[in-house]
């Protein structure tokens, strides 16, 4: 597979720096996204193709209010429906979709919300992706636990009453190979119900070997599937492989896993196509493999390094509200989880009507728990976050506040028998 290296110093050499400045002035200095590196598998599937026919036909500001109106009273949401729901028509019925929201949600879910906390074993990558905090040209501290320190933080987290744990690493297989996280997930298996895993992409076989070592689903953002803007924003690694990485869920459950999940980082393109290609391509999976267990998440751009050069669209929370709606009126079987980059408001109000799962005691850095969790100071090592976060309440205030709300927080509904 392709060689790419991360920055682990104060500066950048000559050579490096030169190589960084032809990425992102001179778009024949990067490989072609659609084309798979060495040792990328090719699945024999049209989802791809399928969402992309959709995307490309939808045109959000040829919606009127008569389709909006339409779309609510239908009581099964078609595509059609979606891209009427998710159009600027659609904004002043957000109350109308709230509510029809609201149903779906309680007809399928109760008033249960899932908590779930995410630990960061590593922050390596070998990656250009000019947004993230954690990309190769970043100066950040660099951190890799062993598995001393990682099963250190888990019984940190797991005293707390977790019981769901979400495995991340930066994208680096040379830093984190599956092996590695092979040996975290059956640490976790110790401590936790329900292992989740948000990592780079990997093949069939390599999901296999990671369900057996114990995780339970597996989250990919595709981050855009704007080819276009993907291609300005991926300039190196393994991530810049467009294909690649939307065919990771489907990998996974041909992997055995028992559930995936699927994001666009809302504001990198045109939130209403990404929202829409999201959607549909939860809906193709679910249709592919009705088995498995799917759900969305809904992460708006926080600030991070280098935010100022890419042009976020902005994406208020009323548009948020109304992406989540639809999400909820189209899919109705899904999960739909709202991560810590949201306020605390904004979630304590997105759970009463559509949103299933949210995480609680964040940290996006390496290896800080004890002293996020326990107010000690640490003498542990940590490494850098990879961006910021809104609301940090600990897992023990969002259980009360949960239950404050008139619903019921949920640790963990799946038992291995």
């Amino acid at each position: 597979m392709e060689n790419t290296f991360f920055v682990d110093s104060d500066a950048l050499s000559p050579a490096v720096l030169e190589k960084k400045h032809r990425l992102e002035t001179d778009p024949s200095a990067r490989t072609d996204i659609m084309r798979y590196l060495d040792g990328m598998e090719q699945i024999d599937s049209d989802l791809l193709d399928r969402v992309l026919e959709q995307v490309n036909r939808y045109d959000p500001t040829q919606y009127t209010d008569r389709d909006v109106r339409n779309a609510l009273q239908h009581e099964t949401c078609s595509i059609e429906d979606l891209k009427a729901l998710l159009s600027p028509a659609a904004e002043p019925f957000l109350e109308q979709m709230a509510q029809k929201a609201r149903l779906e949600t309680q007809k399928h879910f109760g008033n249960t919300v899932y908590l779930f906390t995410p630990l960061y074993i590593a922050n390596y990558c070998e990656n250009y992706c000019v947004y993230c905090g954690f990309n190769c040209y970043n100066h950040i501290h660099r951190m890799k636990l062993n598995m001393e320190q990682i099963e250190h933080e888990m019984q940190v987290i797991a005293e707390s009453g977790m019981e769901e744990i979400l495995l991340l690493t930066g994208e680096s297989r040379g830093q984190s190979g599956p092996e590695y996280i092979g040996e975290a997930c059956k640490l976790a298996r110790k401590y936790f119900r329900m292992v989740g895993l948000e990592i780079y992409p990997v093949n069939t076989e390599e999901y296999r070997y990671l369900h057996e070592c114990g995780a339970d689903y597996v989250t990919v953002f595709q981050e855009t599937y704007d080819a276009a803007r993907y291609e300005q924003l991926h300039l190196l690694g393994h991530k810049r492989v467009f294909p690649y990485r939307f065919h990771a869920q489907e990998r996974a459950l041909r992997g055995g896993m028992r559930g995936v999940a699927a994001a666009a980082l809302l504001g990198l393109s045109d939130f209403r196509k990404d929202a829409l290609a999201t959607a549909l391509h939860v809906h193709f999976l679910q249709r592919k493999y009705p088995h498995a267990e799917m759900s969305l998440s809904c992460p708006r751009l926080r600030p991070i390094i280098n935010n100022d050069r890419i042009n976020p669209q902005d994406v208020h929370e009323t548009q948020l509200c109304q992406i989540i709606c639809a999400y909820r009126i189209f899919l109705p079987f899904a999960g739909i989880t709202v991560s810590s980059r949201e306020s605390e408001s904004f979630r304590n109000g997105i759970v009463k009507i559509a949103a299933t799962k949210v995480s609680a005691g964040v940290s996006t850095g390496i290896g800080d728990h004890e002293s996020k969790y326990t107010g000690r100071q640490s003498d542990r090592p940590e490494g850098d976050e990879q961006f910021e976060i809104s609301d940090d309440r600990s897992f023990s205030r969002m259980y009360r506040d949960i239950e404050q709300e008139g619903l019921q927080p949920v640790l963990n509904d799946y038992l291995y028998v």
